[in-house]
């Protein structure tokens, strides 16, 4: 049963970013099966879509779509039908309850989750505040960020900054470097939230060999010293525990994993703020 081929297709309206997003996130729970994706996406006309489904009857496999027009919805289905092919509207189901519980039908709007409004130019500020206060750059102003990462080297914090970015946080990073305190402004910001990242240190040291072998240089150095690194984690859990503030073990965690816990530790803030707030009102 292992080394099975297979096509998935998978038909937006839009970016095809939420049901790309779905269908890996279900294709990645089978092992020994390899699938290829076509990704068919800004699908707004039935000629667009008739030759969509060209390319599906030549490479047959189920059909995954988000598509709000009820006539490319249908032709969808017809096709698949016709073909005797799986077809699902990976919204459909959560689309039904909300207008059940809404009691109110949804606007038929393709991509309207992509549109121009507050959320969109606020996650184009954040970006822009995190690429400008990367490594430790541009720490005068640190107590505008929601976020600020501090870890040793090679720690994962630009990717991680960088997906928050992508959310709409404001978030600075700071590297820890042997024998260097870090700088005063980040002691000094009271609004942000500081998250200390740790991991492994055979892991980082791994992460470190392997990142200087692409840019080919000495891999024998006391960045990749074992013993250095260990003292690098251990005085960076001192660190943590003395400034009192949280930390996140990357070792085993994807960037996206890390991203959703800070993102947790900001909505229990932003909670606890609020009803603080609440508490406080006469």
């Amino acid at each position: 049963m292992a080394n099975r081929n297979f096509h998935v297709h998978l038909v937006s309206d839009s970016t095809g970013e939420t049901v790309s997003s779905v269908a890996r996130a279900c294709l990645v729970q089978y092992e020994g099966v390899f699938v290829q994706e076509h990704v068919w996406s800004l699908v707004r006309t039935k000629g667009q879509m008739e030759k969509v489904m060209q390319a599906v009857e030549r490479d047959r496999g189920p059909v995954l779509y988000t598509l709000v027009d009820p006539e490319l919805r249908d032709c969808v289905r017809d096709h698949c039908r016709r073909l005797q092919l799986p077809c699902v509207g990976v919204l459909d189901q959560v689309m039904s309850v909300l207008a059940v519980h809404f009691h109110s039908k949804s606007e038929q709007w393709p991509g309207r989750q992509h549109q121009l409004d507050d959320g969109y130019f606020d996650r184009i500020d954040a970006m822009h505040y995190t690429l400008a206060h990367d490594d430790g750059q541009s720490t005068h102003d640190l107590d505008d960020a929601d976020v600020v990462l501090v870890g040793p080297s090679r720690t994962s914090k630009t990717p991680t900054c960088v997906y928050l970015a992508n959310r709409g946080v404001r978030a600075a990073n700071i590297p820890l470097v042997p024998s260097v305190p870090p700088p005063p402004e980040l002691e000094a910001a009271t609004r942000p939230l500081v998250v200390g990242l740790i991991t492994d240190p055979e892991r980082l040291v791994q992460i470190r060999v392997n990142r200087l072998r692409l840019l080919q240089q000495d891999t024998e150095t006391e960045y990749t010293d074992m013993e250095q690194v260990q003292r690098e984690i251990q005085d960076a859990r001192r660190l943590y525990a003395r400034r009192q503030w949280a930390t996140i073990d990357v070792t085993r965690r994807s960037i996206e994993e890390t991203a959703a816990a800070i993102l947790q530790m900001l909505n229990v803030r932003r909670e606890r703020r609020l009803q603080a707030g609440e508490a406080s009102t006469p």
